[in-house]
């Protein structure tokens, strides 16, 4: 404990929201710094310009705040918040649809993951090999590449992505199914 604070880390998601409710909404900051950078990164994923995700998340955790109440506890928080990021996310491509799309930002976590223990011709394969899934993941659609990002990226099971993206899971386990044939078929 610091001071009257105690640790936060102790309390899970939906303790944490209960308490903001009920007893201190300026323990709100602690939703933010466990997902900020989560946030960021699957929000970048989808519209592809950073300066405009981080605008993005900043509108998430607005209409976080202003909702908290209506907030099911019974739901998973991680899936609640990531299907509001995912609609603002949508909102925003929808209205910045004239803005040409990046390439995916390259993922670390595929880079570290993949990249352990391999020689410098290994290496360069790799990069080459993450490249060509990137933008082999641009030219998806942008149904199958929601799910993609989800599942490898965010690593979010079917049922959590089922959550977000409100869709039954078979349909879920049928996109991503989908989504690696079309991967597959271009050679990726």
């Amino acid at each position: 404990m610091i001071g009257n604070q105690p640790n936060m880390n102790q309390f899970d998601d939906n303790q944490l929201v209960e308490i903001i409710r009920t007893k201190n909404q300026e323990l709100f900051s602690e939703l933010i710094i466990r997902y900020q950078h989560k946030l960021f990164y699957y929000v970048n994923r989808l519209i592809n310009h950073p300066d405009e995700a981080e605008d993005v998340v900043q509108d998430v955790f607005l209409k976080v705040y202003k909702n908290l109440h209506g907030y099911d506890a019974k739901l998973k928080f991680s899936s609640w918040i990531y299907r509001i990021a995912h609609n603002e996310a949508v909102n925003w491509l929808r209205r910045n649809t004239k803005i040409k799309l990046e390439s995916i930002e390259q993922s670390e976590y595929l880079e570290n993951v993949l990249s352990d223990g391999r020689d410098i011709t290994e290496e360069l394969d790799l990069k080459v090999s993450i490249e060509k899934v990137r933008r082999g993941m641009d030219q998806l659609p942008r149904k199958y590449r929601e799910v993609m990002i989800l599942k490898f990226l965010e690593e979010k099971s079917y049922e959590e992505i089922s959550d977000i993206l409100r869709k039954p899971v078979s349909t879920i386990g049928v996109l991503i199914n989908r989504a690696k044939k079309m991967l597959k078929d271009n050679n990726i």
